[in-house]
């Protein structure tokens, strides 16, 4: 595909494009050992103090809907940034683009759940800025927040999947993306969806602590589970191989997703994480998972499997295999 000329919401939607852009205009320009990993936080050193450090942006339309709003979404999604990296978070930053005409009992709404995100998280909201732009320069509300956690000591085998790992997901895909979409366009139903957005921090803990072989952890957001798990089999000769029948998703997104021809494979989740771990530790950590209740519907969805040569497939429910791609944009743009 020619590369375009102009920006894209595809370049934001987590896939090839996203990809494409971060190296051929901001690593290209800022290289240096600490953002070439390209992972979800930087990890740097202070003296002999480890940190991991992150920062992300959020514009998610509309920024109130079922289960959160921008302001869970924006202090949960960066904890889970540093939780995954194998961090304990300590202090986040927040700032805030507010466009003209904002009414102030909505950003109020905003900030409490941020404070009670970070509450539940048990991190600091400790220094922030605000900016205020005309009418229509802004949406509302985005929010830019960063944070730093302290580097825990990580197992061994850190970074470093092999073939015989199993692939396992503390709950059910799909249901963040979905439900703002469907909070956009004021669709209803039966059976409501809610999004899943949440601090993992509280999960990975326990799985850190449980002294299990962990290979390596990501927080499914833009691109869903399909755009991580591409992610963690790009250039290996080893591959993921993925069950269909064992992935869970809920029977409000499935049925949402069948209405609308969208993969819940490929929608961004804000409360997910998909850990890998040594295949004889796979049952404890399943244990663990379904102990905290953001795991309660934990599975095990798949394996590393030599002689992929860097793909994800899918088992269908029919036994075939597909491949499962790394999506090119985002489905579902302004999601989060």
């Amino acid at each position: 595909m020619k590369a375009p000329d102009r920006v894209l919401l595809a370049h934001g939607g987590g896939g090839s494009l996203s990809g494409r852009l971060i190296r051929e205009v901001f690593l290209s320009a800022f290289d240096n050992p600490a953002l070439a990993r390209l992972t979800d936080s930087a990890i740097v050193s202070l003296g002999s103090q480890s940190l991991a450090f992150t920062t992300d942006a959020y514009v998610v339309t509309p920024p109130f809907f079922p289960g959160g709003n921008i302001g869970t979404l924006a202090v949960a999604g960066t904890v889970n940034d540093l939780a995954v990296s194998g961090a304990v978070p300590r202090f986040l930053s927040c700032s805030f683009i507010l466009e003209e005409g904002l009414l102030l009992d909505d950003l109020r709404r905003v900030v409490a759940s941020m404070a009670d995100t970070a509450a539940e998280a048990g991190v600091i909201l400790a220094t922030g800025d605000t900016k205020v732009v005309e009418r229509g320069g802004a949406d509302g509300i985005f929010i830019t927040t960063a944070g730093i956690g302290e580097l825990r000591d990580l197992p061994e085998g850190w970074l470093r999947p092999r073939p015989g790992d199993q692939v396992l997901i503390n709950g059910s895909v799909g249901d963040h993306g979905l439900t703002v979409l469907a909070a956009r366009e004021g669709l209803r139903f039966d059976n409501p969806l809610r999004s899943d957005c949440a601090p993992l921090n509280g999960l990975i803990e326990h799985l850190f602590a449980a002294g299990l072989r962990l290979r390596w952890m990501r927080d499914a957001t833009r691109g869903g589970l399909a755009a991580v798990l591409n992610e963690l089999a790009d250039g290996h000769t080893w591959g993921v191989a993925v069950r269909a029948e064992s992935v869970p998703v809920s029977p409000a997104a499935r049925s949402l997703g069948e209405i609308l021809g969208i993969d819940p494979l490929y929608v961004a989740n804000e409360g997910k994480v998909v850990v890998v771990v040594a295949e004889d530790d796979a049952r404890a950590a399943l244990e663990v998972m379904r102990a905290h209740p953001l795991g309660r519907d934990a599975a095990a969805i798949g394996s590393l499997e030599e002689g992929l040569d860097g793909l994800v497939t899918v088992e269908t429910y029919l036994g075939g295999r597909r491949i499962l791609d790394m999506p090119l944009g985002e489905q579902l743009p302004r999601i989060c």
